[in-house]
């Protein structure tokens, strides 16, 4: 789990706080804060499909498997999408500390109504977790950049004990939630992530004297002449909203759950292409920055392909660790949740060395290479999987493949997603450098769109071939960026001459 954000201008005020292991002590607050956040969220997503799909005899709501995978995959796409309205609304209303509260609090109460046997609390609680994970996610990583100047050489290793708590949480949180849900059940399960994000909270509001100012102020506050552009902004939104539900209705030829996933799909789908296009039509984009816009095309691309493979982990990789495999190792019995705790154990041993192989090589090859790496080692993970399947055919498979699976895929995230951001910001045009973040949210949010799709698409096929399928098509786009990279490179590097002439003419 490698979630980044963008910072905006920092507080020099920490500068002279060195109290925590030689940071500010406001870094512990975000830390804290974080990996309890973390470990509510992933604790609650390592048991959903499971809950969803249960036999309502055992607790669970009785859903069909294809659409229970396919509306966990749309949750996931909802809290991407959210994401991006609270940055807005952190940037233009509120502000990041504000934002990060009002999600803590919006989380514990989802978390708390999940623990209500109830179909409507169950849903209550999955919209308020994804609503509420949106205002917190982009807002509380773009705290920690407020801490330090952009010259202090704390920033980078700041960032590294940041994830590092993101990882510990996520890695600790399938393990205790699958033990208690096995144990005494689902909302039981639900109250442990009710009770992490009440301890985020602790963290956060007992932090608030070491935070600053850090968090408090509005960016880009809206002024009255912005007011009827906000209108307009507002009337958009709530017009493709009822556009997507409309079609979704018309499609499915009624209203169900299946018609919510479709009609997010199409949100989630159709948003990166409309932000792409104003960006490279806008009169604010110059003719150094459009080469750029197109630059980043292919490599949102594989990143919509890469997320769509690797946030599997809650959908179809939950499904295949209940159902196909075994669930004992070294004559430890394990809960089907516990996989989940591979990536990020994986991370936190290997990001130290991708680090250090990164500043070896000069932070070679470039970034669109690391893209076609990223996206490969994604492709080779589901064909891997693919192929064990049908090995173990008829039969439960080994524990080591899904761990293995899990593994090739870090791998891979450790070569696509660190550099992402720093793409996106890089190629995003000087006037939309704000919404930069939002691009890198909707590459997930639309990779899970696809997710729901194909599930709902394929129900009824092979393991093998749902696995192999999607393994082939991302390996060819893969190999289609690899192609394409030297034109990408090329992009930037006009892009940059341009920009060059331009600043030495003015």
């Amino acid at each position: 789990m490698t979630d980044q954000a963008a910072t905006p201008a920092p507080h020099p005020e920490h500068e002279g706080d060195r109290a925590f292991f030689g940071h500010p002590r406001g870094l512990m607050t975000l830390a804290g804060t974080e990996l309890w956040e973390r470990f509510s969220y992933y604790g609650m997503r390592a048991i959903l499909l499971y809950y969803l799909t249960d036999t309502v005899a055992n607790g669970g709501l009785g859903m069909d498997p294809t659409t229970g995978a396919a509306f966990v995959s749309i949750y996931g796409t909802s809290v991407y999408l959210l994401s991006v309205v609270g940055g807005w609304l952190a940037d233009r209303m509120i502000g990041a500390r504000r934002s990060v509260l009002y999600g803590g609090i919006i989380i514990a109460a989802g978390h708390v109504s999940l623990t209500m046997p109830a179909y409507g609390f169950s849903m209550l609680g999955i919209g308020l977790v994804a609503f509420g994970t949106g205002l917190l996610k982009p807002n509380v990583s773009s705290m920690v950049g407020e801490l330090y100047s952009r010259d202090d050489e704390r920033r980078d290793p700041a960032f590294s004990i940041f994830y590092m708590g993101i990882n510990l949480g996520s890695f600790f949180s399938p393990l205790v939630v699958g033990v208690v849900e096995q144990a005494w059940g689902y909302h039981a399960g639900f109250l442990v992530a009710a009770i992490g994000m009440a301890f985020a909270l602790v963290f956060f509001v007992g932090g608030y004297r070491y935070l600053g100012a850090a968090g408090t102020d509005v960016p880009n506050p809206i002024t009255p002449e912005d007011r009827p552009a906000v209108v307009r902004l507002g009337l958009y939104v709530v017009g493709a909203i009822v556009a997507a539900s409309l079609l979704a209705v018309v499609v499915a030829g009624g209203w169900a759950v299946e018609t919510f996933i479709d009609a997010v799909s199409y949100l989630a789908l159709v948003t990166p292409i409309v932000l792409l296009t104003v960006m490279y039509r806008s009169k604010r984009v110059t003719a150094a920055e459009r080469p750029r816009v197109v630059a980043y095309v292919p490599l949102f691309i594989a990143a919509m392909l890469f997320w769509m493979i690797f946030e599997q982990a809650a959908t179809t990789l939950a499904a295949f660790a209940a159902d196909r495999t075994q669930l004992q190792l070294f004559g430890i019995d394990l809960s089907p949740a516990f996989f989940q705790s591979v990536n990020p154990a994986s991370i936190i041993i290997l990001a130290p060395v991708f680090a250090w192989i990164w500043t070896k090589t000069g932070d070679r090859p470039p970034t669109a290479y690391k893209f076609v790496m990223g996206l490969t080692l994604a492709a080779l993970s589901f064909l891997f999987l693919a192929g064990m399947s049908e090995v173990f055919a008829g039969e439960l498979a080994p524990p080591w493949v899904l761990m293995g699976v899990y593994v090739i895929q870090t791998l891979g995230e450790l070569c696509l997603s660190p550099v992402g951001i720093a793409a996106t910001t890089l190629l995003a045009p000087r006037a939309f450098r704000g919404q930069a973040m939002a691009l890198w949210f909707l590459s997930s949010a639309a990779g899970q769109a696809i997710t729901a799709q194909t599930i709902e698409a394929t129900e009824g096929v092979s393991d093998t071939l749902y696995f192999g399928g999607i393994g082939v098509v991302a390996l060819v786009f893969a190999g289609l960026l690899l192609l394409l990279a030297p034109w990408v490179t090329r992009h930037i590097r006009h892009a940059d001459e341009l920009e060059g002439t331009r600043t030495a003419g003015e």
